[in-house]
């Protein structure tokens, strides 16, 4: 037996025959289903005490136990999670000392794979792009964890990593040594790694469980394929329609539209006669009554309703009136389109009065922010109203199949990625069908889609899944279903992070799961869920704390010197505030921050996110106990400064580029390491015990410089080397809204070309026009002054402007710094300092910043009103010198007196007003 083998067989069952002898957790069965049983029973003994955990679905004791497959499975915390996370630690044939710098690659989107196009869960990262972070991140046997799991995506991407195949489909190499190598360099070592999967939904732990167990492929495929059989000869009789007198055909889809009564005459319009052009495939704005010929819009319509009484709910309900007005069909493979008719309609009404005695849920919707629309528009306030009485009943048969097998799991899998699409949200439009995403709205046209085909459509998508997932094994995951606010995981026992979690209120999963979960009998759990929601009453606030308790928890699992990876998603500046402050706050520190430009499919790296328009990548680590304790130790002393500096330049990419290229490293800009620093001293309560200045010049000493870049001595030789091949920087894309933004706009264009104020006003002025209402911005003069130098005529040229002259005028490349040639073109030009005349500058400037803070102090000792206008950069100096006094009070005094939405959307701000608030018990 192999060494991977022999690792395999103390944990769970070797790849073959389903009556093989299984091994789990030190445990002999003598097949899969023996063991299945024992750890349900013995999950159901530990039922009680798991209820108190965080996060504990509502739902009863034997739905939770008949969708879990424990120990790997669980639909409610997993109560072996400790056991064998220490059992892989043990065994883990990784002893490498570790050392990776932040992945700075390109990363494609790919979601054009099964995993991908399975299921419709809400948002997926694509697995392909997640096992590029898995390779450059981890080593064969290493623990990967993800706290927001989702689909699970993390997961397939950590089993793909033993996929020889699949990861030469990502244009990397394998040698017959199984290492990987990228562009000849090497990447990482061929093999699964082992992979702890955590949500809060049980619908989304079902779809991870799914993507993520393989075995007996052919045996499910014919249970699946048996039961769609018994379920045509069952239900399919709902779907004909009459082709001619002798021949019928299959419904594909029906178009119901809603009824609307007419504001003048108060006739009935049926919406598609009036809106629709079927043959011109045109939808009309503006219509005629049919009655009163009066021209009208949808929005001065009101809708007609019907009242019955709902015998599934024994009560009396208002529905809005839809009728079928379109079928589309098929007779052998030939499609066609028919009005509907009057067996079509006879045959709806026979369903209508069917009494079917399958079980399907009647749950009241919860209230919600999504689910607000079909009660309103429609009077949709239950599970069954959301489905036509056909596909309810198909459905229903469907499941009680699924529950008598013995593959009810997977089968749950492709029947869960159906529902949606069998409900009343699909919207008709020409040329494709489909709800609108991220919500429960009902359409005035609807499509009402054949549930046997969606059945059938989704089984193809699973199989192709199982295909796909050959190389996957139980053995290397688990899944879990709680809360990330508390784990159960054993500290620092995690090698990597990566995750996408719930981002403010982009999505309302507890809300939108919820018809998933109601025909699963398992539903969320919401109390704890991360995002915002005013019926929820959980505001930026709340969602901040509960995040924060999130990346706590994952500090606390993660090993030292080990990174995670959060994708960002949201438009907010605010959210992304809080998101970073989050992190930083549970003593991570933030490496590199890149965006995902999704036209290019990849990640570049962005200087500034006050104005968040992409998805975001966030690489931060765990920094090491050495330098966490000696921080705390040497707190308040310069020597804490210099130990951060350094510990964060080892963690920091030497070089990005190709083809000529490099990208403008910012994190080792003195400017930006300064930031990190006075972050992480700020979330931890240290004294900052250096101004800017001191720092820039510290930078100078202690560090090689190379364009504008602090290196470590042991990174600077690869930085040369490399540099010598790069003609120039990749410019860094930059939107200007307030006056830090405006002074690196300054900056890239002298570093690329040092200029006169002359030639950068016109672009400055056309680059401030989108500068936020609240900003009082300086002048250019003074923010050249400020920043920058001018050179005069006097002294030599300085390099930074030689430089670029001799690039660019043939006639002056031979001269030296002093010629009057040289001057002449030089002169007037500003361009900017090397980082010993910067720190002059940074007094001169911290001054002006410091006198102007003291004038706003001023005015709200003698005002009551907010201030309206002012200078950021004033605010963040002043709130670092009251940070740096202990004076909290002060910060908090002036932080009030801001308008709330600028504090919530300036990373810097936010900071010292969040953690003063803290110091003062507020």
């Amino acid at each position: 037996m192999t060494k991977e083998n022999e690792q395999l067989s103390i944990l769970g069952e070797e790849e073959g025959n389903k009556d093989h002898h299984v091994t789990v957790l030190g445990m002999t069965f003598n097949n899969d289903q023996e063991r299945k049983e024992y750890f349900t029973e013995e999950l159901r003994k530990k039922l009680p005490d798991l209820k108190d955990i965080e996060g504990f679905p509502i739902g009863e004791d034997e739905d939770i136990l008949s969708m879990s497959d424990p120990p790997y499975y669980t639909a409610c915390p997993n109560p072996w999670l400790s056991q064998m996370v220490s059992q892989w630690n043990v065994e883990s044939l990784n002893k490498e000392d570790y050392q990776r710098l932040p992945f700075a690659s390109d990363v494609s989107e790919g979601k054009n794979d099964a995993f991908y196009n399975a299921h419709g869960y809400h948002t997926k990262v694509p697995y392909k792009a997640i096992l590029k972070y898995i390779l450059h991140y981890t080593s064969p046997g290493d623990i990967i964890f993800d706290g927001f799991s989702g689909t699970g995506t993390t997961g397939v991407a950590a089993n793909a990593a033993g996929n020889k195949k699949i990861i030469e489909t990502l244009g990397y190499k394998v040698d017959e040594n199984n290492n990987i190598y990228d562009n000849r360099e090497f990447k990482s070592g061929l093999g699964k790694r082992n992979v702890i999967l955590n949500d809060l939904s049980p619908s989304a732990t079902l779809i991870s469980y799914n993507y993520n167990s393989n075995g007996g492929k052919k045996e499910f495929e014919q249970e699946a394929r048996r039961i769609i059989d018994e379920l045509k000869k069952e239900c399919l009789w709902m779907y004909k329609t009459k082709h001619s007198k002798e021949e019928f055909g299959i419904i594909t889809n029906v178009v119901w539209s809603d009824i609307f009564i007419c504001p003048d005459c108060s006739t009935e319009i049926n919406f598609w006669d009036v809106s629709v052009d079927y043959e011109k495939k045109k939808m009309e704005k503006e219509f005629n009554c049919f009655n009163c010929n009066s021209k009208l819009e949808k929005k001065e319509l009101e809708r007609s309703w019907e009242t019955y009484f709902d015998a599934d709910i024994e009560d009396t309900v208002s529905i809005a009136k839809q009728v079928p007005v379109l079928i589309n069909y098929s007779v052998g493979t030939r499609k066609y389109t028919k009005k509907v008719d009057e067996f079509d309609l006879s045959l709806l009404q026979e369903i209508q009065d069917k009494n079917f005695s399958y079980w399907y849920p009647v749950e009241k919707i919860p209230e919600g922010y999504n689910t607000k629309q079909p009660l309103k528009s429609h009077g949709i306030s239950h599970v069954h109203q959301f489905y036509t009485r056909r596909n309810l009943y198909t459905l229903a048969c469907l499941y009680k199949k699924i529950k008598e097998s013995k593959f009810s799991s997977k089968l749950l899998f492709f029947f869960q990625a159906s529902i949606n699409r069998s409900t009343k949200t699909n919207r008709f439009r020409f040329g494709g069908t489909g709800g609108l995403s991220g919500t429960l709205y009902i359409p005035s046209l609807g499509v009402e889609r054949n549930s046997i085909f969606l059945l059938e459509s989704k089984l193809r998508d699973q199989l192709k899944v199982l295909e796909e997932s050959e190389y996957s094994s139980k053995n290397f995951g688990i899944i879990t279903q709680s809360s990330s606010t508390n784990l159960g995981v054993p500290e620092n026992s995690v090698d990597y992070i990566f995750t996408d979690p719930p981002f403010g209120s982009n999505i309302m999963y507890s809300e939108l799961n919820f018809l998933w979960e109601s025909w699963l009998k398992v539903i969320t759990n919401n109390k704890n869920e991360s995002i915002i929601n005013p019926v929820q009453n959980k505001g930026l606030e709340d969602y901040i704390r509960l995040m924060e308790k999130s990346f706590v928890e994952f500090y606390n699992i993660l090993k030292p010197n080990r990174w995670m990876t959060v994708e960002f998603s949201n438009s907010q500046s605010s959210v992304w505030n809080g998101i970073r402050e989050a992190i930083e706050r549970a003593g991570f520190i933030i490496a590199n921050v890149s965006a995902l430009d999704k036209k290019q499919g990849s990640f570049k790296a962005v200087t500034s996110t006050t104005a968040v328009k992409q998805d975001l990548v966030i690489s931060c680590y765990k920094p090491s106990d050495s330098m966490v304790n000696k921080l705390e130790s040497e707190q308040g002393s310069k020597d804490s400064v210099w130990e951060f500096v350094k510990e964060h330049l080892s963690q920091l990419p030497v070089f990005i580029g190709k083809k000529g290229e490099a990208d403008y490293i910012t994190e080792r800009t003195p400017r930006v390491l300064f930031d990190r620093m006075v972050a992480y001293h700020v979330q931890h309560g240290y004294i900052i015990p250096i101004s800017s200045a001191e720092f820039q010049e510290g930078v100078q000493q202690r560090f090689p410089i190379r364009d504008g870049m602090a290196f470590l001595e042991n990174q600077v030789a690869e930085y040369d080397k490399q540099r010598t091949i790069i003609k120039e920087f990749t410019q860094v894309s930059l939107f200007v809204s307030d006056e830090n933004s405006a002074i690196e706009w300054i900056r890239q264009q002298l570093l690329k070309k040092p200029q006169t104020r002359q030639d950068l006003h016109p672009g400055f002025m056309k680059e401030i026009q989108h500068i936020d209402k609240h900003e009082l911005l300086p002048e250019l003069d003074v923010l050249l002054e400020q920043n920058f130098l001018m050179y005069e005529g006097t002294e030599g040229v300085p390099d930074q402007i030689v430089g670029y002259l001799r690039k660019n005028y043939k006639d002056l490349r031979s001269l030296d710094n002093d010629n009057k040639s040289v001057k002449s073109k030089a002169v007037n030009r500003w361009y900017v300092p090397d980082v010993g005349k910067q720190s002059d500058l940074e007094k001169l400037r911290e001054k002006s910043l410091l006198r102007e803070f003291e004038s706003y102090l001023e005015y709200i000792d003698n005002n009551r009103k907010k201030l309206k206008q002012f200078r950021t950069e004033a605010i963040r100096a002043g709130f670092k010198k009251a940070w740096g006094d202990k004076d909290y009070q002060k910060i908090v005094d002036v932080g009030q007196r801001l308008p709330e939405k600028v504090v919530q959307e300036d990373d810097k701000l936010l900071m010292y007003f969040d953690n003063a608030q803290i110091r003062l018990g507020m």
